[in-house]
């Protein structure tokens, strides 16, 4: 082996276990490449930068793929092809949680394409490879010589019985009252996502601070690691607008954008700066000066962006004129299409969600194939985002990566809430179509939805709301902003999104375009995020208070009955005989659990009992002393055999016939002949012995 392959490997002791990052022998033609190793979970994490710049993008053009191998956990693909396909929700989500904190430490104006790339090759399937991705990723650049203000470090905490965990297994977090992944540098935080049952504010920023602790070895590591084998930095190209433009452009179009502060209305400011760009494209765009019509708008965004900052920090002027704290106006509404479980418009300011909820049986469950293991959910909130909401043509297509992000962070928020599924047993789907977009789509979709839930008759235990705040910082001064709109997400240093109810936080995710901010200013957005979270409440009690009594008649109604799990084939029979001719006859679904468990559920109140009662039937114990309507099936010269359950039938002694000597059976009774018969006997092998006389006698007695 010669010393380009030879291999170098780091370890750190790192909660339960070591994080073991190699690099040197696989993936050497890339420009960065480590494997990071925690347990039995393994990820080979590479970054590649492209040698030519991609001219006229606008933007840093960053490709984050994150995959899992199927054969990382021994397991081969389902389907016809036999190979992984399109990514799945979790490879989407992870991608985004590697993107989100790298994306602010590349320098500004960068336009090299720069993937990053992670493959998990094993998993224990108790580690989650998702954080071992991230700071490879981090790792991975911070070797590679691309342009990059790293390293940062990443951790998963939890918490058991009071205290805190770092990197909680997959058991683990089934235990803890909360998952939260802190991303930051040495002084600074950069990303934040969490999930939690009802935290307080208090605690959230104790388990952050505690998370940001946890992170500086990982830096540190990182940084041993670069000195020890990264590489020269390479050359890039830094897109800068030209000053001379900017100054052209400020002179020209300042008062005019100036202006628009008075407008409340987005397209009426997207109109005007239109307007603006267009009479500055024709003076400045000429064979003089050179400038296309994209450097004219490229300065046009640069010259507002430092005005739109200017007038919020330091003019307290937001583009609306709120005030720092301030929430536009906000209406809710709950009922509004006739046929759906449940539904819930929010409309705050100018963005607007329309989430519909809908109920189903366990048969609607989805079903996750995942390297850790089969599961399947019981509730999903699905997001959409069509074109229309912000006056866009173009097509509509699958949900992207941000669509299922968004989608993602909202079910977070609503799912500590949710009933149990022993009290509750339907499985719940959320749509939340956003009709207008103007900033935080997100936390509209937490507020809809959790509306539409209430209005389906869904018992949650209380109401949830969701807000986004943001950040413009210069220097020393800085301000957050409560509701943040979309230019001042747009030209802001933060999205900072908090979801809760009135007792406490359930979901939080926080966003930055700068290199991080500092827990003084997390403390404050916990609390403006508080005050706002209340008040939003309000509104949407006002709506409706609480979750409807009744469901609506178009909602399946489900009955639920346990059953002995050894009778359960009685209720299915040979082959799935029975169980489909209850349901052909009366038209409900039925879904038996192993632990005999039955689930009957039907739209139509009288169908779903008659199918219980058809499954009771099938699967009560015969009572001895107890009278049944039966049915004679077989005659023999002893006696008649007589079915008293689908599944049931006892012998009527030619001595119990009647109370009188009885000759030949067949003069007696017939076949198909109905009568009630009593139990008089069980024995030892299960044969069971009915009486029709002592039946009459018993319902003489009752007459007398």
């Amino acid at each position: 082996m010669n010393s380009e392959s030879k291999k170098h490997n780091f370890k750190l002791k790192l909660g339960h276990d070591d994080l073991i990052i190699s690099s040197g022998v696989i993936a050497k033609q890339a420009d960065g490449a480590v494997m990071v190793q925690y347990g039995g979970t393994i990820v080979l994490v590479t970054a590649v930068m492209s040698k030519e710049p991609r001219e006229g993008i606008g933007f840093l053009p960053l490709l984050v793929e994150y995959r899992e191998r199927t054969y990382a956990a021994g397991k081969i693909p389902g389907g016809f092809f036999k190979r992984e396909g399109r990514p799945s929700e979790k490879e989407i989500l992870t991608a985004r949680l590697i993107d989100r904190p790298t994306r602010p430490l590349f320098p500004k104006g960068l336009i090299n394409d720069i993937q990053v790339t992670a493959m998990v090759l094993s998993s224990d399937c108790e580690n989650n490879p998702d954080i071992l991705a991230l700071i490879g990723a981090s790792c991975a650049l911070s070797i590679s010589g691309i342009p990059f203000n790293g390293p940062i470090g990443a951790i998963r905490v939890g918490r058991i019985d009071g205290e805190f965990i770092i990197n909680p297994t997959y058991s683990d977090l089934e235990k803890s009252d909360f998952e939260l992944i802190v991303t930051g540098k040495e002084k600074n935080i950069i990303m934040i996502e969490s999930g939690s049952n009802e935290i307080s504010e208090e605690m959230a920023q104790e388990a952050i601070q505690f998370a940001h602790g946890q992170i500086q070895p990982l830096i540190k590591l990182q940084k041993e690691i670069a000195k020890k084998i990264g590489k020269s930095p390479k050359e890039a190209v830094i897109e800068k607008i030209d000053e001379e433009l900017i100054s052209q452009v400020k002179k020209l179009s300042l008062d005019g954008i100036k202006k628009l502060t008075q407008y409340s209305a987005k397209e009426e400011r997207e109109e005007s700066l239109d307007l603006i760009a267009k009479k500055l494209i024709e003076e400045l765009v000429n064979e003089q000066t050179n400038y296309t019509r994209e450097d004219i708008k490229l300065a046009l965004v640069e010259v507002e962006r430092e005005e739109v900052r200017n007038s919020i920090i330091r003019e307290k002027n937001r583009l609306d004129g709120r005030g720092h704290n301030e929430i536009r106006p906000i209406s809710c509404e709950v009922g509004i299409l006739p046929r759906t479980h449940g539904d819930g418009l929010f409309t705050r300011g100018q963005t607007q969600s329309l989430s519909v909820t809908t109920l189903g049986t366990s048969s609607d469950e989805q079903l996750i194939d995942a390297l850790e293991g089969e599961s399947s959910k019981s509730f999903m909130l699905h997001y959409n985002f069509p074109p229309f909401s912000v006056g866009e043509v173009r097509p509509m297509r699958g949900p992207g990566r941000r669509e299922i992000g968004h989608g993602a962070l909202a079910e977070k928020a609503l799912k500590p809430v949710m009933p149990p599924k022993d009290e509750f047993p339907y499985t719940i789907r959320i749509v939340s179509d956003i009709l207008e977009s103007n900033g935080s789509t997100s936390m509209a979709t937490v507020c809809a939805g959790s509306l539409s839930l209430m209005d389906a008759g869904v018992p949650i235990k209380s109401a949830v709301s969701g807000i986004a705040i943001g950040l413009v910082k210069e220097g020393e001064e800085a301000a957050i902003l409560t509701d943040i709109a979309g230019l001042e997400d747009h030209f802001g240093d933060m999205d900072f999104k908090v979801a809760g109810t009135h007792k406490g936080i359930t979901a939080m995710q926080m966003d930055v375009k700068i290199e991080g901010v500092s827990m003084q200013i997390i403390s404050q957005v916990l609390k403006q995020a508080k005050e706002a979270r209340e008040t939003i409440l309000q509104k949407m009690e006002e709506a409706l208070a609480k979750p409807r009594d009744a469901m609506s008649t178009y909602a399946p109604r489900i009955t639920t009955i346990m059953i002995k799990p050894d009778r359960i084939k009685d209720v299915i029979g040979p082959g799935g005989k029975i169980i489909r001719k209850i349901i052909e006859e009366t038209g409900a679904s039925i879904d038996i659990e192993d632990d005999g468990k039955v689930l009957v559920a039907s739209n139509d109140e009288n169908a779903a009992k008659k199918a219980v009662d058809m499954i009771k039937d099938l699967t009560e114990d015969i009572i001895v002393g107890k009278i049944y309507k039966g049915k004679v099936m077989r005659i023999m010269n002893f006696g008649a055999f007589v079915q008293i359950k689908p599944n049931k039938e006892g012998l009527v002694h030619v001595s119990e016939l009647a109370d009188r000597f009885v000759k030949n059976v067949a003069d007696e009774v017939k076949i198909g002949q109905e009568m009630e018969v009593k139990v008089i006997e069980i024995d030892d092998q299960g044969r069971i012995n009915l009486s029709r006389k002592k039946a009459q006698a018993s319902s003489e007695e009752q007459t007398d």
